[in-house]
C-alpha cells in the first residue's frame, strides 16, 4: 500500500542552526500518526515543510503518492490537497460556522448545505450552529468546526498542529475524542504535531518520537512505551523507575537474558511497582511520600540500601506516609 505521506531524508537549516537533520517519517494511508518530541526538536518545521509553506534544504515529501517537495520541486500549498489546523482554530470572526467551512470549496460548492450539515455532524455538532459565528462558540466547538472546514474539500492528508492546547481539560478530552472519531470515520490520512505525551499515545494509531531533528523511535504507542528504543524515548514517555538489576530476587530477566545482582540496573514504570503487604514480600519499604491524582496515587519509597522509588496505585489503596510496604516487580524491563 502506498503511504499516506512519506518523507525522505528532510533537511532544513535556519542559518547556521539546524533544525532537521535527514529526517524520515513514513504515515500509513487512513491512520493517524503522532510526533511527539521535545520543544525545539523540529516538529512544527517538519509540518511546515509537509505544508508547503517553507522549502527545505534537501529531502523529498510525498502525499498519496504524489511528489510535491524533491530535487527541482515544490507544490505550492493550496495545489497539494492537505487541511491544516493550528492551536487556535483560525476561523474568520465575520463568516457564520457555514461560511467557515465552506471558504475553501469552489463557488458552487458553497451553498450545498446539505455538505456543511454532513460535515457538523461528522465532527459531532448539530447542523443548527451552521449559521452561528465563531464568537458564540467554545473553544471546543471552534476546533470542532476548524476540522470540519479542513475536510470539507477532501484532503488527502490533514495537519494538526497542536489543536487541542488551548482548551482546559475537560474541555480537551471531549474534543480530542470528537476530533478523532471524526478523522477516523472520514478516512483522512492524518499528522498530530502535540507536547502532551498522553494525548499522543491515547490518540494516535502509529507514534514517532523526535529528537534532534530526526525521528529515533516509530511504531505502535504501545510498542513505544513498553519497548522503547533508548532510555530518552522511555523517560519522554513516561516515568522512568531505576533499580538494580537484582532488587527483588537476585536476578532479572531482560530480552538479552538475566542480570545478576551487582552488574547492571533495570528501568522499569511506576505501575510495575506493585504495593502489598511487607509480610508477603521479599523487599520492604517505608512510603516518603503521596500525591494524589484522583484516579492514581503516586508513591515515592525508600528500600533497603537508601534505594528511593517511585510506585504507582489506584488512589483508593494509597497507604500513609511513614507506612511500611511489600514491593514487588511485575512485567519485563524497558
Amino acid at each position: 500500500m502506498t503511504p499516506g505521506l512519506r518523507v525522505v531524508g528532510l533537511r532544513r537549516s535556519y542559518g547556521t542552526t539546524p533544525v532537521l537533520n535527514g529526517l524520515d517519517l513514513d504515515v500509513p494511508t487512513g491512520a493517524l500518526t503522532a510526533v511527539v518530541g521535545p520543544s525545539g526538536c523540529g516538529k512544527t518545521t517538519l509540518l511546515r515543510l509537509v505544508a508547503g509553506f517553507d522549502r527545505p534544504q534537501a529531502g523529498t515529501v510525498t502525499i498519496g503518492g504524489r511528489a510535491v517537495t524533491g530535487p527541482g520541486l515544490l507544490v505550492p500549498p493550496e495545489r497539494r490537497r492537505i487541511g491544516y489546523v493550528t492551536q487556535d482554530g483560525n476561523l474568520f470572526p465575520h463568516l457564520t460556522v457555514a461560511g467557515n467551512i465552506t471558504f475553501g470549496l469552489p463557488r458552487r460548492m458553497r451553498r450545498a448545505r446539505h455538505r456543511v450539515d454532513e460535515l457538523l455532524e461528522l465532527v459531532g455538532l448539530e447542523p443548527a450552529y451552521a449559521d452561528r459565528r465563531p464568537d458564540a462558540l467554545s473553544g471546543g466547538q471552534q476546533q470542532r468546526v476548524a476540522l470540519a472546514r479542513a475536510l470539507a474539500p477532501g484532503p488527502d492528508l490533514v495537519l494538526l498542529d497542536e489543536p487541542f492546547s488551548s482548551l482546559d481539560a475537560g474541555l480537551r478530552a471531549s474534543t480530542r475524542h470528537a476530533v478523532v472519531d471524526a478523522l477516523a470515520a472520514s478516512g483522512t490520512t492524518t499528522v498530530l504535531v502535540t507536547h502532551d505525551q498522553a494525548e499522543a499515545l491515547s490518540s494516535a494509531d502509529r507514534l514517532a518520537v523526535m529528537r534532534d531533528g530526526v525521528i529515533v523511535q516509530e511504531g505502535r504507542p504501545v510498542d513505544l512505551y513498553h519497548r522503547p528504543t533508548d532510555r530518552g524515548v522511555a523517560a519522554f514517555l513516561g516515568e522512568v523507575v531505576d533499580l538494580p538489576a537484582g532488587f527483588a530476587s537476585g536476578s532479572a530477566p531482560t530480552p538479552r537474558g538475566a542480570l545478576r545482582n551487582g552488574t547492571a540496573s533495570i528501568a522499569v514504570r511506576p505501575e510495575q511497582v506493585v504495593l502489598t503487604d511487607a509480610a508477603d514480600a521479599d523487599v520492604s519499604a517505608e512510603v516518603l511520600q503521596i500525591d494524589f491524582f484522583g484516579a492514581y496515587t503516586e508513591v515515592r519509597l525508600r528500600a533497603p540500601g537508601g534505594i528511593v522509588l517511585t510506585a504507582r496505585c489506584p488512589g483508593h489503596l494509597a497507604p500513609a506516609v511513614g507506612d511500611r510496604v511489600g514491593v514487588l516487580l511485575t512485567g519485563s524491563p524497558l
